[in-house]
């Protein structure tokens, strides 16, 4: 099966420094929507009746839309009020069916996500057949990641460190994990934000999207990561821009909270060679991001963006704009307690 997203899947890789290279993708999410729907059809799971259902209020959606175009399935995809309406109008457009949980179903434990969960559950309950791609707890979400590995082993040879933003978990474990397996000391730096529990934090607003989350999902293996860093929306939207304006890279704010850390990192070792995950483009965030007025709104112009992190001995500590925790490769329960 030959798809125009094929296409999208393989990073650019751009070197920014010395020993700084950032894997740059259109849409990252298209791998594991990729794999995810041609496993199961291969496995016959996507008869020509079959609806695909998921949870997702961010790119993982618009990849499985994108997917569900060329398998000619229907999509229905369950959603909250945060999603960005940019994307809403791509999804709908392409022909899924975006189902929103009301404003106040995000006010009770695990918030929107626990939520849109529950309504999932009940779509997939009216359907006959359907299938559900489960990003956060399918393990082939980080079994797709391979493709990543492969291509950053064999253009820029040994990777000493990889920096990241983690939501569900698959894109860090999974392309960690496959390098560690012909170099183990590859180091893995997570990048999250306030208010997600991921990494221990008590759960609050979140206004930078597309990391972290309000629940602990499956495939996110904490014992992958060395270090995690915790950066504000201020924070991230400064380096999002500082990184445009620098280097000429239009991408998203997950990609410039990753950005913040990696090159920090890289400054500070200088004979390892660095790898930042840049998840996608900046095309969603010209209304916002990029735009002067609205980050003056919001008061997200104010930060002076600090030269290093604020190193914390406690995970639940990270309270500073930006803020660096030493995990060591640790279980949730190791560090945080049952």
């Amino acid at each position: 099966m030959t798809e125009a997203t094929a296409a999208y899947q393989n990073p650019r890789l751009v070197r920014l420094g010395p020993n700084l290279w950032a894997a740059c993708f259109t849409l990252m999410k298209l791998i594991p929507a990729r794999y995810i729907l041609r496993r199961a059809a291969e496995q016959g799971l996507l008869t020509p009746d079959t609806v695909i259902v998921e949870t997702t209020s961010g790119t993982f959606g618009l990849a499985l839309a994108m997917q569900a175009v060329h398998l000619d399935r229907r999509l229905v995809l369950v959603s909250d009020p945060a999603i960005d309406e940019r994307l809403y109008r791509r999804l709908t457009d392409l022909g899924a069916v975006v189902d929103r949980v009301p404003k106040e179903a995000g006010d009770g434990p695990g918030g929107f996500q626990t939520a849109r969960l529950n309504r999932l559950a009940e779509v997939r309950a009216g359907l006959e057949h359907s299938f559900c791609p489960e990003q956060y707890t399918n393990p082939d979400n980080p079994r797709s990641y391979a493709i990543v590995s492969e291509l950053l082993r064999e253009r820029l040879g040994r990777v000493d460190c990889v920096v990241g933003p983690v939501g569900s978990g698959g894109s860090m474990c999974g392309t960690v994990t496959h390098l560690r397996r012909s170099d183990p000391h590859c180091r893995a730096i997570g990048v999250d934000t306030h208010g997600s529990v991921l990494f221990g934090q008590p759960e609050g607003h979140r206004e930078l999207r597309g990391l972290g989350m309000s629940v602990l999902p499956a495939n996110l293996d904490h014992r992958v990561f060395d270090d995690v860093h915790w950066c504000s929306a201020a924070a991230a939207y400064q380096a999002t821009r500082e990184l445009h304006q620098s280097h000429a890279l239009f991408m998203g704010p997950t990609s410039g909270a990753a950005y913040l850390t990696a090159r920090w990192w890289a400054q500070q070792n200088p004979d390892a060679l660095t790898v930042v995950m840049m998840p996608d483009e900046g095309y969603r965030y010209q209304d916002t991001v990029y735009d002067d007025a609205w980050l003056a709104e919001h008061r997200h112009d104010r930060l002076l963006l600090p030269a290093e992190p604020k190193i914390v001995d406690l995970a639940a500590a990270a309270d500073a704009a930006w803020t660096g925790f030493a995990w060591g490769r640790r279980s949730y329960g190791e560090v945080v307690g049952p």
